[in-house]
């Protein structure tokens, strides 16, 4: 007997040439949980390259400074906290990181997940979610799913982060436009009906503010891409707010003075009562930390040409997040569009990272009180960047054109996301897509009869000569996935037989995989036939489905000489078998 993936003698019921990469997989575990630092530093780095890397590190520390006030003010924290996680989870990150550009720090993913904690459950609600998202993190890479969760369908993701997109320019329309109040509703539909009413009253001087941060942050780079126009911006508009003394909301006016030093370590106080809805957020940040950490190692792997070790960088994500809240920080991950800027200046060793870390120390120790005097306008402005671009409305059109069960995830993770939470939005979206993956592959699962067919030619052989298929034998293929959602077609299929062959051949050429359900039905074919008197032959059986049923005992119910490599050698053993049957037959008689 010859299966066709068994060609040579073997240890192993499947040999290890079944497995092209077997031995490289090896050599790439041994390095798997080790930063990216500790190679860069096994290479050795040049003079030259860590100059670059300061270069960069310095430029996206300047960048990452408006955009961690702007993140953090946002998220409804105070501006400093924005600070602190840039240094202490942008540094940590950088020095467990399983890639080598990672810059990590307050996103924008975030924001709408942090205001939501701290609106319900106060800075230690955000501190403990944030920490169990860090061991959560942690122990997702030790439990190698780094690269499970990039599974997480892209229309999920594209409709969640345009949802968050929507919900941020939303919310920084209200400074934006001067548009003040204690009283401004929570709910997504509710602030645009605010919004409305509140139009003869805005404020035009912070709208020319929040205008001019925009125009500033879109033409600045035609003129050099060396200084952040994010920072151009809010160093003019602090400028011209202060000159002409317009009176208009800074940091300090509604904040206060941001201090020029790092906080001290601070244990948050355990919430008790409420931790299972603390764990649920700690859950939804791990998974957005998790899925936006590896979006921009992707990115980055693609821009710098190397590979990120995706497990790695779960674990130092996780760390920053266990560390971060420690000192007031908030929830922290990759990136991406600091990171490609980190690349696109030079920066291609972690070293840049850690640099991007200490400038934004730096500034904090000798220049935070000037940040204090940065007009609220102009901090909206930047984030209606911000979002705009991490919206990607190209994107979300390109799948809202494709076909309709993507169509359906993303409208029904973007419009969860907007009217009901994004932890919802990001589990009903998964489950959906699942669901309809799960319908797709069904769908194109074939279960079909082909002794008709089979007496024309062979089909493996077009024009080939008619096959020779003995008396009392049927044939039946299975095409596709032998999974939960297909074994009903296998089931009712089998129904249309009109009488109980002696021999029944199951072509399995195309069944690249097979499930407990999927086996559980052969399992009760086998149970019925063998009553019947009818002997199943199996042909053409591939690697996993011949793994799964050996470790079952399925081969021991169907005897291993019934598992043919061929459908050729399924028919030949068919013959065999009704030979030895018309020999015992004239005896018995």
């Amino acid at each position: 007997m010859r299966l066709p993936f068994c060609t040579h003698k073997s240890t192993s019921t499947v040999p290890n040439h079944y497995y092209p990469n077997h031995f490289d997989e090896r050599t790439m575990h041994s390095k798997e949980f080790e930063p990216k630092l500790i190679a860069v530093l096994r290479e050795g780095v040049s003079f030259a390259q860590l100059s670059k890397d300061l270069a960069a590190g310095v430029t996206v520390g300047l960048v990452a400074i408006p955009l961690a006030i702007a993140f953090a003010i946002a998220s409804g924290v105070r501006p400093e906290q924005g600070l602190y996680t840039a240094i202490i989870a942008g540094f940590t990150i950088s020095l467990l990181s399983g890639s080598r550009v990672q810059i990590g720090g307050p996103t924008g993913a975030f924001v709408i997940l942090v205001h939501s904690i701290v609106t319900n459950y106060g800075m230690d609600g955000l501190a403990f979610a944030t920490i169990v998202a860090g061991i959560l993190l942690v122990a997702m890479g030790m439990a190698r799913l780094g690269t499970i969760i990039r599974f997480i369908p892209y229309p999920v993701t594209v409709g969640f982060t345009t949802g968050i997109a929507l919900i941020i320019a939303t919310g920084q329309l209200f400074d934006g436009m001067g548009i003040y109040g204690s009283e401004i509703p929570s709910p997504f539909h509710l602030k645009w009906l605010f919004i409305l009413r509140s139009l003869p009253s805005i404020d035009f001087r912070a709208c020319a503010i929040c205008l001019l941060t925009i125009a500033i942050m879109t033409y600045w780079p035609r003129v050099t891409k060396r200084l952040p126009g994010s920072l151009v911006a809010l160093v003019l508009t602090t400028i011209a707010v202060e000159l002409f003394s317009l009176p208009i909301d800074t940091i300090a006016s509604r904040f206060g003075e941001i201090p020029n030093m790092l906080p001290r370590f601070h244990w948050p106080m355990m919430p008790t009562g409420r931790m299972a809805e603390l764990f649920s957020a700690a859950l939804s940040i791990a998974l957005l930390g998790g899925i936006e950490s590896l979006l921009s190692a992707v990115v980055a792997d693609g821009m710098t040409g190397r590979r990120h070790r995706s497990n790695m960088e779960l674990i130092a994500q996780g760390a920053a997040n266990l560390i971060s809240p420690l000192f007031g920080g908030i929830p922290a991950t990759g990136a991406i569009a600091r990171t490609a800027t980190n690349i696109k200046n030079g920066g291609l060793t972690p070293f840049a990272g850690l640099f991007h870390a200490l400038t934004v120390l730096m500034i904090l120790l000798f220049a935070g009180r000037w940040a204090a005097l940065i007009p609220m306008p102009a901090l909206a402005g930047i984030l209606l960047v911000v979002a705009w671009n991490m919206s990607e409305l190209h994107l979300f059109f390109k799948i809202f054109k494709s076909t309709r069960s993507d169509s359906l995830v993303l409208l029904t993770t973007f419009l969860l996301t907007l009217f009901i939470d994004l932890t919802v939005a990001i589990q009903a979206g998964v489950v959906l897509a699942s669901v309809l993956l799960m319908r797709r592959m069904a769908s194109v699962t074939q279960m079909r009869f082909m002794s008709t067919m089979l007496n024309e030619e062979d089909p493996d052989n077009p024009g080939s000569r008619t096959l020779d298929i003995p008396p009392g034998t049927e044939i039946f293929e299975i095409n596709g996935t032998f999974f939960f959602g297909a074994a009903h077609k296998f089931r009712d299929a089998l129904l249309q037989i009109n009488r109980q062959p002696q021999i029944l051949i199951l072509r399995m050429r195309n069944v690249l995989a097979l499930d407990a359900t999927g086996l559980n039905a052969l399992e009760a074919l086998i149970d019925q036939s063998q009553k019947n008197g009818t002997t199943v032959l199996l042909s053409g059986v591939h690697a996993q489905p011949f793994i799964v049923m050996e470790r079952s005992g399925f081969l021991q119910s169907i005897k291993l000489d019934n598992v043919l490599g061929t459908f050729q050698e399924a028919l030949q053993r068919a013959h065999r078998l009704q030979a030895e049957k018309q020999r015992v037959s004239p005896s018995n008689g």
